[in-house]
């Protein structure tokens, strides 16, 4: 008998984490033993309490943390872990920053069940240790992006640099990031003002537009 997966699912809909429980109880056979948490914290609380977990899959608007804020501080906490973002949004910033920060693979909350099936099975091949278990079948863990020249200078980005953009796109001010980073006003005006340098820029507001 083949051992289960152990899959913990992080997402503050109950009826969600139903829907996907019920669509995928298996990939290719194997059976999935889901695990569940509402929260950020709980997530993080769980993945220490229960080992051997194989994949997190982690929605990026919990009650706890906003955006790509909760998946940089899950795998600070769990370093080690397959962190796969389950979203509705298909944003190419949001996907290839997710990719930056250490995700191993990408759902859309738009997958039917077998949609949803194929992404769990070709994160779980990407992934050393994972996916002995299954054949081979060469489909990608991420949506299919273009090659644009505003995303290949963000990919030279360092993380605090990114970390910022982040929160400049979210709709942040100064202070708001002044207050989620612990930087001084002043260090995120000049953060701020480089990202503008680097990324070829007039303003703030051209900036955001760039990513819409």
């Amino acid at each position: 008998m083949l051992t289960a997966y152990k899959f913990l699912l992080v997402d503050d809909h109950e009826l969600i984490r139903v829907g996907v429980k019920s669509a995928c109880p298996e990939v290719q056979g194997i059976p999935i033993d889901w695990l569940e948490a509402a929260t950020l914290e709980d997530a993080v609380r769980a993945f220490t309490a229960e080992p051997g977990i194989d994949l997190v899959l982690l929605d990026l608007n919990l009650a706890d943390s906003k955006g790509l804020q909760g998946l940089r501080l899950f795998l600070q906490t769990h370093s080690k872990a397959n962190v796969a973002v389950f979203s509705a949004t298909q944003d190419e910033f949001v996907v290839r920053q997710a990719r930056a920060l250490g995700a191993v693979g990408y759902v859309s909350k738009g997958s039917n069940p077998r949609q949803l099936q194929e992404a769990l099975k070709a994160i779980l091949q990407s992934r050393p240790g994972l996916g002995g278990r299954l054949p081979p079948i060469g489909t990608a863990s991420f949506p299919r992006l273009p090659a644009t020249a505003v995303y290949d200078r963000v990919a030279e980005l360092g993380p605090r640099h990114l970390e910022i953009l982040e929160l400049v796109l979210s709709g942040c001010t100064n202070q708001e990031i002044s207050t989620v980073t612990k930087l001084s006003l002043g260090t995120v005006k000049n953060y701020v003002s480089s990202l503008l340098l680097a990324l070829d820029v007039r303003s703030r507001s051209h900036l955001i537009s760039l990513f819409r």
